[in-house]
């Protein structure tokens, strides 16, 4: 762990720290915005699932307003247009996540935040921990982990654990404990600490 605490110290003191906080600033205003924009950020979430990040973020800056209004066929076809691996079933998930549109900005107001991924877990199809996660870290909240294959790949780099077969909830958890746990060593939020890890793995400062 050291060594890893090393290399986020000697980043925090270098311009990365600028971009970072940057974005986690861009990310505490969309907690301002509007449902639909909050649910735009969803849809983001939703297509991010097994699939490329960067390329996710193309599809949303193309087909923005879509995710309000377009049918499951129209948003399939788009989604498959711009080269989505899985098109028909985030399609589906979008469509069917609708229902939970003006239902995000009173739920985000939870007090007990655990019980506000879980609300996202139950209520929304296709986000499990690590989408929810993301969800609610790209909308300004600080205190979740989202544990996908770049930061398994670093913390198994450092042996700080062994590569999960499969990411259970319990295993999520213990996980995300350990996260915490290196956050409170450099002075990070998990939020924070993500994205310097992606910046570790990947050389890369995405959402």
């Amino acid at each position: 762990m050291n060594e890893l605490i090393k290399q986020i110290q000697s980043l925090k003191d270098g311009e990365i720290d600028n971009l970072i906080q940057k974005r986690i600033g861009e990310f505490k205003e969309l907690n301002k915005k509007p449902s639909d924009e909050l649910f735009k950020e969803l849809c983001f979430c939703i297509l991010t699932a097994n699939f490329n990040a960067e390329k996710s973020i193309k599809i949303q800056n193309e087909i923005g307003e879509c995710f309000l209004d377009n049918s499951e066929e129209e948003l399939a076809k788009k989604l498959k247009n711009l080269g989505h691996r899985y098109p028909n079933t985030r399609a589906k998930y979008i469509s069917e996540s609708r229902k939970c549109k003006e239902s995000l900005r009173e739920v985000i107001q939870f007090n007990d935040k655990k019980k506000l991924r879980e609300w996202i877990v139950n209520n929304v199809k296709g986000l499990g921990y690590k989408e929810a996660s993301h969800f609610l870290r790209n909308i300004g909240f600080d205190d979740f982990a989202i544990i996908d294959f770049h930061i398994v790949d670093i913390l198994v780099k450092h042996d700080l654990i062994k590569r999960p077969k499969t990411l259970t909830k319990t295993r999520y958890l213990q996980i995300e404990n350990l996260l915490r746990t290196i956050g409170k060593k450099t002075d990070l939020t998990l939020a924070e600490l993500d994205l310097y890890l992606w910046y570790l793995e990947t050389g890369k400062i995405l959402k």
